[in-house]
């Protein structure tokens, strides 16, 4: 009995470093979608554009920061990845979303795909082929348990968790609660929240709307960047199409968790990370996107505005 306990905890580990990246692109989403209600389609293509700036960085770095301590040299990576697709997720917004800000709706969505059609075509034209993501630190394993295997004799049981997966978790929590934090307690997530709720009467009360929603594309961009490069860190090899999906996956959670709400998205992450992973364990692995969508599915069906999120209210 303790054994299967043990393998669910093993398993609950892994579920928590997958929807931990899950959740942090799942806030790019969200951010956009709370202040302009549009899709950034493009961001599945900056997450992957996360894990390629983390591979070049660390290649071009690493003769200077090989004299720094592997943790510090992995933050000052993580920095720069954020402040690099952060930059670009701006730049985005600047040159091909703003002058379509009061274009109809359809015109926004074609943008965005074809802004993720582009940046996925040019890494395709630099990086042919898959590359392999070089390792920022030593992914030393720690054994939290241990027991004798019940059913063989000298075989044991151990609950353990690698230093790359308590990096992963703890990096995408403290993201994820300086964001909270932003959104709620200071003047910036005060503007941003009263641009969601009336866009046309913030800008009479002082409020810059285009340095708001720039700044909301750059934060959720930064994001979407830390979450590819801990993506390729826990897994190693990295391709110009590894946006499509996982970029799919994170707009499901953030719908089922709540599009618009920050906190909707990190549950929308982890349930996703959470059902993928036992999926897996109590099926054949072939069928783990099947019963994820349609456990999630069966959850926008009784909850159409996600777990968290609320149907917005109407003047009549």
């Amino acid at each position: 009995m303790l054994d299967h306990v043990l393998y669910l905890a093993q398993q609950s580990i892994n579920a928590l470093q997958q929807g931990s990246i899950y959740a942090l692109i799942a806030l790019g989403y969200t951010m956009v979608y709370g202040v302009l209600t549009m899709i950034n389609f493009a961001h599945g293509d900056l997450f992957m554009l996360g894990a390629f700036a983390c591979m070049l960085l660390a290649s071009v770095l690493t003769p200077v920061l090989v004299v720094f301590p592997p943790l510090l040299s992995f933050i000052v990576i993580l920095l720069l990845v954020m402040i690099i697709i952060g930059v670009l997720g701006a730049s985005i917004e600047r040159v091909a979303y703003r002058p379509l800000r009061n274009a109809p709706r359809v015109s926004a969505i074609i943008t965005a795909l074809g802004c993720g059609l582009l940046i996925q075509s040019l890494t395709l034209v630099i990086f042919p082929y898959s590359k392999s993501m070089p390792k920022l630190f030593t992914n030393t394993t720690f054994e939290l348990f241990e027991m004798p295997h019940p059913d063989a004799a000298g075989a044991s049981v151990t609950l353990t968790i690698t230093a790359l997966q308590i990096v992963i978790i703890c990096v995408s929590l403290i993201l994820m609660v300086a964001l909270d934090f932003l959104i709620r307690k200071t003047r910036y997530g005060m503007a941003m929240r009263a641009i969601s709720f009336d866009s046309r009467t913030v800008p009479l009360m002082g409020i810059p709307v285009d340095r708001i929603i720039s700044t909301t594309f750059l934060i959720g961009a930064g994001l979407g960047g830390a979450a590819g490069m801990l993506y390729g860190l826990a897994y190693p090899v990295i391709a110009p199409s590894m946006g499509i999906l996982v970029g799919w996956k994170a707009f499901i959670a953030a719908v089922v968790g709540g599009i618009g709400s920050i906190r909707g998205a990190v549950l929308g992450g982890f349930l996703l990370g959470a059902v993928e992973v036992l999926a897996v364990v109590m099926f054949d692995s072939s069928y783990r996107d099947l019963i994820s969508y349609s456990l999630l599915l069966l959850i926008l069906i009784f909850k159409p505005y996600g777990l968290l999120g609320q149907a917005p209210n109407q003047k009549v």
